[in-house]
């Protein structure tokens, strides 16, 4: 028999269906209010950024630098085709069509524009901004949140810690607002942070977040201890500032993780308190620093076992250049620092820092393990070279001017760090003599060579090997130049 709902069982059914509809309206109707309070206290505990970026934004200014890159002629897909990298990337693998006799497209220079942000550290108009930002510019434009525009000038740089000192020129009626640098130091995890800056060309963006991680080594260059945020930064945000709830600056936004070249959460700065420290030498023009002329690393687990260490603690020496204070000092390959003018030496880039800190010319004590034994020398520091010294210093194993017009290296990690370069291994030029076979197609001083004829190259002595394959037909050289790569086809003159 069917059930119907004038039946008991049915009316049963309904009533007690009744009852819980009735208890869950209830509820809700008591969990309305309780909702709305939730929400308004959560509400009243976030502070209200609004007062702080309007007086924050007349200290940020956005710059822009303008660049003149010198195209070269050549073949289709060669150094200087603005469509190289599609003929890379469509003739990957196989024999590049084009032969040398092909029409030569003629050079022509072209100017370039890049956009990035700054900031005012006193009322004389200095504005501190990322090394990147203005690297190899030849003319340099600084606009204001109230629309002014101003031409600025270099006063210092430092590549090492990718930071720059400009000077804006100032006007007699021209005020301007100065911000504080604060100490990055008591910066805490968690802390909320404000960034503001041209990301995208789009002046003066406001954007908040917390300090997610201290002391980030990203692979950027030996001194590496950024300041990690999830404040939203993208390109053109470089070189603007960092700021806490008080409104000093704590750091100098720099770089971003990203996938597809935006933000996804993680971004980085380069603490305040490291171009706090800095500022007065680039007042000066440029930054010195200590130089003890070591290779180094940091001594893991497996190297403490096989040197007999307690712990993995210090910086293994593994290669002293010729010459060098520490030369000069004893210290050995095989060494392992464990302090440096009195600081404990944890790990390779506290090596690093410390030695550039101290002043050159000074003399200053070195505690080390040698074959398990503790010993101590007393250093006279030196003054770490800059780029070009850098290149030219370094032993030159193989002299290939007689065959190509050019001398080389093996690439180190510190040299690739200077040049740009993206590659780890391979060989870098040294020199190319002019008018050389190696001039003429464009090869360039800092250019680093990746493969020859085909075969890749980790030393010297492996593109020597290489170049006998070459002999009567010419050399197929696959080059790296600050990040780029591109083919370049060699000669050899004798």
């Amino acid at each position: 028999m069917t059930r119907t709902p004038h039946s008991p069982s049915a009316r049963h059914s309904l009533n007690r269906l009744g009852w819980l509809f009735a208890l869950a309206l209830a509820g809700l109707l008591l969990a309305l209010p309780l909702g709305r309070s939730a929400s308004g206290a959560s509400a009243q505990a976030l502070p209200s950024l609004a007062d702080l970026a309007e007086r924050l934004r007349p200290s940020v200014v956005n710059i822009s630098a303008e660049t003149t890159v010198q195209a070269q002629g050549g073949v289709p897909g060669g150094p200087g085709d603005p469509w190289s990298e599609m003929f890379r990337r469509f003739f990957e693998g196989q024999p590049f069509p084009f032969p040398e006799s092909a029409p030569q497209a003629p050079p022509a220079d072209r100017r370039t524009t890049s956009l990035g942000s700054g900031f005012i550290i006193d009322r004389d108009g200095f504005i501190l901004t990322n090394n990147h930002v203005i690297e190899r510019a030849t003319g340099i434009t600084v606009t204001f949140d109230d629309r002014r525009r101003r031409k600025a000038t270099v006063v210092g740089r430092d590549a090492l810690t990718d930071l720059a000192l400009l000077k804006v020129e100032k006007r007699p009626s021209d005020t301007f607002a100065p911000v504080r640098l604060g100490d990055s130091d008591k910066l805490r995890v968690g802390d909320w942070v404000l960034a503001i800056g041209n990301p995208f060309g789009l002046s003066h963006t406001v954007t908040a977040g917390i300090v997610s991680a201290k002391g980030r080594v990203i692979g950027a260059g030996r001194f590496d201890d950024f300041i990690q945020t999830d404040a939203s930064i993208n390109p053109g945000n470089s070189g603007g500032p960092l700021f806490d709830l008080n409104g000093d600056v704590i750091g100098i936004n720099t770089a971003i993780f990203s996938r597809a070249g935006g933000n996804i959460g993680i971004g980085f700065a380069i603490p305040a308190s490291m171009a706090q420290a800095l500022v007065p030498q680039l007042r000066r023009g440029s930054v010195v620093r200590g130089f003890l002329g070591v290779s180094i690393q940091s001594v893991n687990e497996t190297m403490a076992k096989s040197l007999g260490l307690k712990d993995k603690r210090g910086a293994i020496v593994a290669s002293v250049v010729e010459d060098s204070p520490a030369a000069k000092a004893g210290i050995r390959r095989g060494d392992v620092i464990v302090t440096l003018d009195g600081k404990k030496i944890e790990q390779a880039r506290d090596l690093s820092r410390t030695a550039a800190g101290l002043k050159p010319g000074t003399a200053t004590k070195v505690e080390l393990l040698r074959a398990g034994k503790p010993v101590s020398v007393v250093i006279a520091v030196g003054r770490m070279p800059d780029e070009e010294q850098m290149i030219a210093r370094a032993p030159t194993r193989e002299n290939l001017t007689s065959q190509l017009g050019i001398q080389v290296q093996d690439l180190t990690p510190e040299i690739a760090r200077q040049v740009g370069a993206r590659s780890r291994t391979g060989v870098v030029v040294s020199n190319v003599a002019p008018g050389s076979t190696a001039a003429q197609v464009g090869l360039q001083r800092g250019d680093v060579i990746v493969e020859v004829n085909q075969k890749r190259v980790r030393s010297v002595s492996e593109m020597l090997a290489a170049l006998s394959k070459g002999k009567g037909t010419g050399n197929l050289f696959f080059v790296e130049r600050k990040g780029s790569t591109f083919y370049m086809a060699i000669e050899s003159q004798g």
